[in-house]
């Protein structure tokens, strides 16, 4: 494992510790500047700009999981310290989205801070004189791949309030653009990024989180599963078609395949901050009740949660499970995994309705969850439905469900904890974004 302590560096030469992309800076005293960084870089300091990019992707991913997971109702945040995960989020009363609080504004910084650090580094590679052209454009192709995931995660966020897409330079950044205008502006970075990595040379290390797909096909694999992501967010089904066709989608094979955030007690590094003991108490991650009383009888991904000796209760919220995916500090957090690759494969084809191609692969995810073949009408409604269902259980807590139902117009089904709660649809722009 790959320690990450780089990362400081990088996201103190950038920009936004923590906040939103208008943030002026905050100089490194005490290394050198980014204009330092990118004018003549060896491939030493390349390699090291990847290695922080990499790292900063995992800044403030459990707040991400967290507030998207229970809003899209599959799970609880109970703390201590934080009563908003149980007020704001959840919609209690009066309680609404704030624009200025840690929720929202420490993801998206965080993501808009890895964004900067991709394109240092495309800056950097641009002008090595140390690389090939081939060697450049893997450090441009890596780079356009991880800006627009990390686009796409604020996008799922802010939804129709959109974000910013044009951020190359931070001195002169472009304006707010709506959801159909970012999901294209990801999708053309995507394309980009497969285009720079085809027949290039890849000289610099990932992390093990990338293991088996850390050369230019790998990372191609790895881009074009992302653009399939973003194809079914577009209702573009013939094109996630291709694209999975291009990805690591493997219909029989291991679901778990694909590219993930790892973790290590290592100096320097970061232990997986969704991990938190089972029957822990003051600080809970618990599962919404429906997704056990929802689930049919035999289905192994009730593993995926663990009853509690006792119940845990916070302002009038009650679970009996701990969210139980991951089993110690270190286990990995994943990005984009072939079972998600196969649900998307499953919604394309019902949408170009090729339904007994989805019902195979349904069957395949239920086969491979101890449950019996999909038995319902083979049609497009049902098959929808059963294919949300799967997603649901087999993509818990991994930062889906809430995109799901309301890419499907679907939020009312989701269910309310509390007599005077909400479903919030998406999040306000950050106060910085208007100042």
């Amino acid at each position: 494992m790959k320690n990450f302590k780089f990362s400081v560096l990088l996201i103190s030469i950038s920009l936004l510790m923590n906040t939103a992309c208008k943030k002026e800076p905050i100089p490194y005293l005490n290394g050198p500047t980014s204009q330092q960084i990118t004018s003549d870089p060896t491939i030493s300091e390349l390699n090291n700009l990847v290695t922080g990019t990499e790292s900063g992707m995992r800044n403030n991913i459990a707040i991400y999981l967290d507030v998207v997971s229970m809003i899209g109702r599959e799970g609880y945040r109970f703390s201590g310290s934080e009563p908003r995960y149980t007020s704001d989020l959840l919609g209690a009363g009066n309680a609404v989205l704030d624009n200025n609080t840690f929720y929202l504004t420490n993801p998206w910084g965080s993501r808009y801070n890895t964004i900067r650090n991709a394109y240092i580094l495309i800056q950097a590679a641009t002008n090595s004189t140390y690389i090939t052209d081939a060697q450049r454009k893997a450090y441009t192709g890596f780079a356009k791949t991880i800006i627009a995931y990390q686009l796409l995660l604020n996008l799922n966020l802010t939804y129709e309030n959109g974000i910013r897409v044009d951020v190359a330079d931070y001195n002169k950044l472009g304006p707010i653009v709506g959801l159909s205008d970012a999901l294209t502006a990801i999708s053309n970075l995507l394309n980009q990024g497969q285009a720079d990595l085809t027949g290039s040379d890849v000289i610099f290390n990932l992390s093990s989180g990338f293991s088996g797909f850390n050369t230019a096909s790998g990372l191609i694999q790895f881009n074009r599963a992302l653009a399939a992501r973003v194809d079914v967010y577009q209702q573009n089904w013939t094109a996630a078609l291709t694209d999975l066709n291009a990805s690591f989608f493997n219909l029989n094979g291991n679901f778990y395949t694909g590219v993930n955030h790892v973790f290590s007690t290592a100096s320097g590094d970061q232990l997986n901050p969704l991990y938190l003991p089972l029957n822990n108490t003051g600080e809970n991650r618990l599962a919404q009740p429906s997704y056990v009383t929802d689930m049919e009888p035999g289905d192994d991904r009730i593993n995926k949660v663990a009853l509690r000796n006792t119940p845990a209760t916070q302002s009038g919220l009650t679970s009996n499970y701990d969210v139980a995916i991951f089993k110690t500090n270190t286990d990995p957090v994943s990005i984009i995994r072939n079972e998600e690759l196969i649900l998307i494969y499953v919604e394309a084809k019902i949408q170009t309705n090729a339904l007994t191609d989805a019902q195979t692969a349904i069957n395949i995810i239920r086969n491979g969850h101890n449950l019996p073949n999909y038995s319902g009408p083979l049609t497009q409604s049902a098959l929808i439905t059963e294919m949300l269902k799967q997603r649901r259980f087999s993509l818990f807590y991994e930062g889906h469900r809430w995109v799901d139902v309301r890419r499907y117009n679907l939020l009312s089904t989701l269910p309310l904890d509390r007599p005077t709660d909400h479903i919030w649809k998406q999040f306000p722009l950050p106060f910085s974004e208007s100042n």
